[in-house]
């Protein structure tokens, strides 16, 4: 049997090339909406980011999902989607 290629993704806050599981991807509904996708499979357009709240802060400064989603994101989005990120990223301990 052949092995089964992985789908690699970039992170757009730290610009790493990683399987895209290992990614979160936000997404744009088509209705506009901004949201995690955790499963992946949602439509609409999408980012990866990894599952760092300092790559979210680095997208955020340079506006890197706004231009990969293609929409203007207000601050109360960014500020869903940090304690989103937190409250998912909890250290193994």
């Amino acid at each position: 049997m052949k092995p089964r290629k992985i789908p690699m993704r970039s992170c757009v806050g730290c610009f790493e090339s990683k399987p895209k599981k290992e990614l979160i991807r936000i997404v744009r509904s088509p209705e506009g909406e901004i949201s995690l996708d955790p499963v992946g499979k949602k439509a609409g357009r999408g980012a990866y980011i990894c599952p760092d709240p300092e790559c979210l802060k680095k997208a955020r400064k340079a506006k890197r999902l706004e231009k990969s989603l293609e929409c203007e994101i207000g601050p109360e989005v960014y500020e869903a989607l940090e304690k989103e990120l937190e409250s998912r990223v909890t250290p193994n301990g």
